[in-house]
């Protein structure tokens, strides 16, 4: 994905394409990063391009590394997959929806939990009314009514991208495709 991205900034500003010269990075979260993981990650060509914080999204300290990481960079596109709670990614959209640039996205993954068979989340926590899509309702629901600020000061606005949904076809993100717009 980074290198398309570059690739696609080389051909946009009509420059030769130079790796070494990329500022995009990923920076994941999870709270256990099992060593066999991490050993994969650290041995990969773009290990130098991957950040890792062990502990919980939704934990203060945690929160607080991400935002000081995140000052590094104009452009941030935020993926949601941890505990499909509809709490747990309602608390995680309050704490990094506001990161997400204008025209980025905040990608909320495993909504269609909403949508599927009772028995895809039987041995769960979540399940039908209590998972990712619900918690993107809710939180759209709350930047309408109540509203919020983003990380930049700039109000925040995201609609649900159905465009992406619909060109995929099949998608574990339905409705969880969230544009900032401004």
């Amino acid at each position: 994905m980074l290198a398309l991205l570059d690739y696609c900034d080389a051909v946009e500003s009509r420059k030769t394409l130079d790796p070494a010269a990329s500022r995009r990075r990923v920076l994941g979260l999870d709270i256990d990063i099992r060593a066999h993981n991490r050993a994969a990650i650290e041995a990969h060509p773009l290990a130098h391009k991957i950040k890792m914080i062990q502990g919980s999204s939704i934990a203060p300290d945690i929160i607080a590394q991400v935002y000081e990481y995140a000052k590094s960079y104009d452009r941030i596109i935020v993926c949601l997959d941890s505990n499909h709670t509809h709490e747990h990614v309602l608390a995680e959209l309050e704490a990094y929806a506001p990161l997400v640039s204008t025209d980025s996205y905040c990608v909320v993954f495993d909504a269609i939990v909403e949508d599927a068979s009772d028995y895809i989340s039987s041995d769960r926590p979540w399940g039908k009314g209590n998972n990712p899509k619900t918690a993107v309702w809710e939180y759209l629901r709350r930047l309408k009514e109540e509203g919020r600020n983003g990380a930049n000061g700039a109000p925040l606005h995201f609609e649900i991208d159905k465009m992406i949904e619909n060109k995929l076809l099949i998608t574990v993100a339905p409705d969880g495709y969230l544009k900032r717009v401004n």
